[in-house]
Formats: C-alpha cells, structure tokens, sequence
C-alpha cells in the first residue's frame, strides 16, 4: 500500500468514542478540561531525560495544547532504562519518541511500528575530533579510537564508513559515555556528540592551556547529515495494529498529533520560553546550555518544507539505504531487508495538519532564523 494514501477504516463497532477505547496502559480514566468534559488519558514515552530535545511535548501540556484536544498526556522519560519502543511494543505507552534507525531494527525483529510524525527532519549527530588530529572526514577513522555511546546511536557512524570502504573492524570502536570527559581526557580520538548536547558540553568547557572556554576552531567537526550514513532521528511512533483495527486510537493520534504540531511551532516562536519549561520540568542542564539545546534542536525540525512531521520519501529512502549497509564491528548488521510499507505513514500528520490550517499556524517554518546562543561556563 503507498504510504501517503492508505486510510483507516472505521465502521460498526469501531467508531466509538475515543475515550472509551484506549487501551488500558493510558490508566482507567483521565481528568477533565476547564468546561467539566473528560479528557482521554494518553501515555508518551520519551527516549531520555526532560531536555529540550522534547521542548514540542513539554510545551503541549504546559500551554494547554493537549487539552484543548481533549487530552490528558503523560510524558515518561527515560534515562536508558527504557527502550521507547520496546514500551509502546509492549502496550505500556500510547506513543513513543525515537530515532529512525533504532526501530527500524525493532521492526525487523518483530514489532509492529509506525512513524506517524517525522519531528527532525535532519541528523544532529556529530563526529568531533581535535583540530590537529589529522581526522577530517569519515575516510580518516581507519586506525582510530572513534568514541560511540551504543544503544543504536552507533548506527550512522557504520553507514558512513561503510560507504567510505572501510571495514568496522579496522576501527578502534570506544564506548563513550553521554558526556565529553573520555575525548577530553585523551582517551578517544574523535567522540560522538548531538549538535544540541555534547557539542555545546565542549564549548562551554574552560581549556586548561588559555583559561578560556574552547572554541570551535579547537575542533574538527564531522556531521552526518553531510554524509550518505546520515539517518532521520527524533519521530513519533505509534502501534500499527492499533491504527488499523481501533478508530478511536487512530482518531486519538491525529488529536495528540496536532497539539505536539502547536507545542514545536510555539517552542520555535519563543525558544526562550520552551526552554525554561523543559528546566522546570526536571532538565539537570543550566540555563544557556538548554537554550543551546532548544536552538539546535529548532535547527533540525525547521524549515519543514511540506509541514512540521511529514516524512520526507527521500529522507526517508536514505536512511533506509544507510541502515541497509551497515555493519559493525563484529559484522552484524543493523536491518537486512527493507521495512514494511507500514513502518511509516504521513495520513496522520497530513490530517492534524489539514485541521490546523486554519488557525495561522506557520506549519512549515520557511522563513525560521536560529538565534545567536552564548554558552557560559558549565553551561550556566
């Protein structure tokens, strides 16, 4: 079936209220809005801890976006301890967030997933190396200590040297910490870090030999997205099975969908504030390494040239091809055959957008400027 036309059917029995039929991981009942009606409770596992990473969600139910859609959403982080996708497998969350790849790998191992919202339309992920090191490009790993933190993050690193010609095996693969403190202390010679996270970690860390912070022509940077091993990353995941034999679930995903649309346009319009609400709601970073993050985090959902969360067919296909070959270390590979025609679908986000566009939403974003962040020390 073509990814952009198949449509749910919805007839008899199914088309109840979706507040009667969500399955029972989102609890027993909900609350209720400000005029007294129920508010359909709904369980969103994220795949880390409160940053702004995840700003959109944060800001959906702190500007009441979620309740406007008759929702009552609880947001689960993670710090590692749960895989997002193995929780919305499982039937313990509604939707999940995470990366392309990850669960490309979950669905060839069985699990029945949909991209139902392509969040960041771009990879954040770097390779970073000292500028003296000699490493410039992908090309230039053979031989090295390339820093990686696992759990699937490892997976653009391998499609990338494997269009390079470079056998995993002939590089030193060093798992890294989700900090900067291996490369810093010498101990890899070219680390991996999130544009909006270890990056900036390096960049508001004093050099010892100047007394100053680093800059960022102390680094060599590698990014992803300039190599074909680039991957699509942050995506809404919802339970394909359900969306095809449960109306209500279906009805309640274009709903969730359009309040996460108006929560990422807010934290582009005033990143100030999003970032704040990420800080309130449990963030351990300070205050301008998490509008550090929320910046670079804009930088990679917008512009959305079709609408914030449509899949990109040519993103799409790419990551696909990446994930196809790569190999590791030790041989195995990531996927072995392509992913169903269901392991995405653009008719959910295509119908909240459709539904928002009345409302003088900018839903894609064209003319978005990132703002001008200084980083302080320990990101303070």
């Amino acid at each position: 079936m073509s990814h952009s036309t198949r449509r749910r059917r919805a007839t008899g029995a199914l088309a109840v209220p979706a507040l009667l039929v969500l399955s029972a991981c989102s609890g027993d009942g909900g609350g209720t809005d400000s005029a007294g009606e129920e508010l359909t409770p709904v369980v969103l596992q994220l795949q880390w801890l409160p940053q702004a990473q995840f700003a959109g969600y944060f800001a959906a139910v702190e500007q009441g976006f979620f309740a406007e859609e008759g929702l009552e959403v609880e947001i689960v982080p993670s710090g590692g301890d749960i895989v997002p996708q193995d929780a919305l497998a499982n039937g313990d969350a509604d939707f999940a967030i995470a990366w392309v790849p990850k669960v490309l790998g979950s669905i060839e191992a069985g699990a029945n997933l949909t991209n139902i919202a392509q969040i960041f339309q771009r990879s954040g992920t770097l390779q970073v190396s000292w500028a003296d090191s000699g490493i410039e490009s992908v090309a230039d790993f053979e031989g090295q200590r390339i820093g990686s933190w696992g759990y699937g993050n490892e997976w653009e690193i391998f499609a990338a040297m494997a269009d390079e010609g470079l056998d995993a095996s002939t590089v030193q693969i060093i798992t890294q910490d989700f900090n900067m403190n291996a490369f810093l202390q010498g101990d890899i010679d070219a680390a991996q870090a999130m544009t909006y996270n270890e990056y900036a970690q390096l960049l508001e860390t004093v050099d010892p030999d100047t007394g100053e912070l680093y800059r960022p022509e102390d680094f060599t940077v590698i990014s992803y997205e300039d190599t074909t091993g680039a991957m699509l990353q942050d995506a809404v995941w919802a339970d394909a099975e359900r969306l095809e034999s449960d109306a209500a679930y279906a009805e309640t995903a274009v709903s969730f969908l359009k309040a996460v649309v108006k929560g990422w346009v807010f934290a582009r319009d005033d990143p100030e504030e999003a970032a704040e609400t990420t800080i309130a709601q449990g963030s351990g970073w300070g205050p301008s390494h998490e509008l550090w993050m929320m910046n670079e985090t804009n930088k990679l959902i917008w512009p959305s040239p079709d609408g914030v969360g449509v899949v990109d067919e040519t993103a799409w296909d790419r990551t696909v091809s990446a994930a196809l070959a790569a190999v590791n270390e030790t041989g195995a590979r990531l996927i072995t055959a392509e992913p169903p025609a269901t392991a995405y679908s653009n008719e959910y986000i295509q119908e909240a957008l459709d539904a928002l566009e009345g409302e003088g939403l900018d839903l894609t974003g064209d003319d978005f400027a990132p703002l001008e962040v200084e980083l302080q020390e320990g990101g303070s």
